[in-house]
């Protein structure tokens, strides 16, 4: 088992030369928001991850949950990472200061973010969504909901959580079967059965404050008849304290085939007394505020588990003697050479590096466009900026996730045998990376939103806007001698997307399958080409470095090599992808279900 190390070199590459938060948010009269705090912020926090809650990730996967009398009783040590989480302030890095929050913007609390993940995913699940549902209540409840709940949650003495699936409504909501009966005191029994609720019950809180979905009786059928509800585990006594139970109960917990330590509950309302967020049947436009959030943290989890996955690599790769290079002995007084030495090896090393590294600017870039969206004095920039995140948002969510399984799967390769036995401990970020396409919204339903909503429903707006952002890159480094080449390819590449983008729209308004049929690959040549963007970015910064004389020319060297990788061996798959969501619904369609298997 290998010792996370957080990356901050890298990090403070993204952050401090790519994208120049301190400069970033100086723009917005934001002074305080300089680079020794965000040291503070990557120093301190790469002690807790490491030190505090890296060690727990093992025990967590070994052990697992004990589920006795309704009750979760979390691994050891989660508890104790969680208080000193929240002890310490970490908690309360973003929250709205009238709730007791720092009022730190996103993108400084992302690198932090990130190291969680990387230390223990399943232990992150818990604070993130509490994150998540504290938003959601800040955006759409009353001022009475906001001052019984938010400070509670904002300090992490309570928990939160969202419960939309129901054992026959997953993707399609319009289904559910849930009832939020009126008490006449303003407030509703919420009765139903909800399935996989992350965190739904555990022993790290006193208090958990689900987000529930329900049907009022006279709601419309489908998903305009929806509500939101404030639903707590106990309710709020005179002073504010947890009180009383709510008839909510956890039913039993799903055996996983990875975060073994978060808790998939199976939970029961029964006449819970609840409280409506925001209008009525209006719940899934409020449950956007925090699934939209979930999304990019559920990314955020793929480029962690990419991270630890990375470095569990190339420690082995560098450690294990197997064989010699083709060009003869590097290693002659041992037995064998290492086996980063072989062409193969390094390929998938090399393919690791750039997948991480890139989404790490991906996702620091989309922090920052949210962190813009709220902080830009200019509404028509606030507007191209929340523009931007909402077509940012499915890829994040689904490229990044996607990738995780290839990364986490090259890592077992890497490591041969080794890697399939749990000892060393990388077959567990494998099964854990498994869920990230899954949940918040499977990957092809993100696929759809992007081609089908974020596309075709803004009338191709979007992709021009991605794309004239894209050409600004092109035309600031594309001078470059070192980055010339790599900006003239995504050039091409991004005239590919958009020739394929039109042709899709046209084949769609003759029959409407075939957005569902390109969907998924239309989003992959997105994420590749929004990569590219990332990567050239990073490639030039590393290219006016090098030709100043920069003393770190080696790490800036390492990173031309990635970025030409990257062009040269993953940007290509754009052709397959494209091929593919040309060929249309027809070969997908034409079959009968009854003929897709015959005894």
């Amino acid at each position: 088992m290998y010792s996370y190390r957080a990356p901050l070199r890298d990090i403070r590459f993204v952050v401090h030369e790519v994208l120049d938060f301190e400069q970033h948010y100086r723009s917005f009269g934001r002074e305080e928001l300089n680079r020794d705090l965000l040291e503070g912020i990557l120093e301190e926090g790469a002690r807790f991850a490491e030190d505090v809650l890296a060690p727990t990730n093992r025990i967590g996967d070994e052990h697992g949950l004990r589920f006795e009398d309704g009750q979760v009783l979390t691994p050891p040590g989660f508890k104790e990472a969680y208080d000193r989480y929240c002890e310490d302030g970490w908690i309360t890095m973003t929250a709205d200061p009238e709730w007791g929050g720092q009022g730190l913007p996103g993108g400084f609390a992302l690198a932090f973010s990130e190291m969680l993940v990387s230390g223990n995913m399943a232990w992150k699940m818990y604070s993130g969504l509490t994150e998540s549902a504290s938003l959601t209540i800040a955006a759409h409840g009353s001022e009475d909901l906001k001052q019984r709940y938010l400070p509670k949650m904002v300090s992490g003495e309570w928990s939160g959580t969202m419960c939309l699936t129901e054992a026959h409504s997953g993707t399609d909501l319009g289904i559910l079967r849930t009832k939020a009966e009126p008490r006449g005191d303003g407030s509703y029994s919420i009765t139903g059965t909800k399935i996989f609720i992350s965190a739904g019950e555990h022993d790290l809180t006193d208090n958990i404050v689900h987000l529930v979905l329900a049907r009022l009786p006279d709601a419309p059928a489908g998903t305009k008849g929806i509500s939101l509800f404030v639903v707590p585990k106990r309710l709020p006594d005179g002073e504010g304290h947890a009180g009383a139970g709510n008839g909510v109960r956890c039913g039993s917990i799903e055996h996983k085939m990875g975060i073994h330590a978060s808790p998939t509950c199976v939970m029961h309302f029964n006449d819970s007394q609840g409280w409506m967020l925001g209008k009525p049947n209006e719940g899934l436009a409020c449950m956007f505020t925090m699934m939209n959030h979930a999304r990019l943290g559920v990314g955020l989890q793929g480029q962690g588990l990419s991270e630890l996955a990375w470095q569990a690599s190339i420690a082995y790769a560098n450690d294990r003697l197997q064989g010699r290079a083709i060009t003869g002995a590097k290693l002659p007084g041992k037995p064998a050479d290492p086996i980063i030495v072989h062409p193969d090896v390094r390929r998938m090393l090399l393919t690791q590096k750039a997948i991480v590294e890139g989404g790490r600017v991906l996702c620091f870039l989309t922090a920052r466009e949210i962190d813009s969206s709220h902080l830009n004095p200019d509404p028509d920039a606030r507007k191209r900026s929340v523009d931007l995140v909402a077509f940012l948002t499915p890829i994040v969510k689904a490229f990044l996730t996607d990738a995780s399984l290839e990364v986490t799967s090259l890592a077992v390769q890497v490591h041969g045998g080794h890697g399939f036995i749990r000892e060393t401990g990388v077959e567990q970020l494998m099964r854990d990376a498994r869920i990230t396409p899954i949940y918040e919204g499977t990957n092809g339903i993100q696929a759809l939103d992007l081609l089908g909503r974020k596309v075709f429903g803004t009338g191709g707006k979007s992709v021009m806007m991605m794309s004239d952002r894209i050409r600004e890159a092109i035309t600031k480094f594309g001078s470059l001698p070192e980055v010339a080449p790599l900006a003239a390819e995504l050039g091409k590449r991004l005239d590919q997307w958009g020739k394929l983008t039109m042709e899709l729209g046209a084949a769609a308004m003759k029959n409407p399958e075939e957005v569902g049929a390109a969907a998924s690959d239309y989003l992959q040549v997105s994420g590749y080409v929004t990569l590219g963007w990332c990567w050239l970015a990073a490639a030039g910064v590393a290219a006016k470095k090098i030709a100043a004389g920069d003393a770190e020319a080696d790490f800036y060297r390492a990173k031309l090599v990635t970025a030409r990788h990257y062009f040269d061996r993953i940007l290509p798959r754009i052709d397959s992808h494209a091929a593919a969501a040309r060929a249309g619904a027809a070969g997908l369609m034409t079959l009968p279900a009854e003929h897709f298997a015959f005894a």
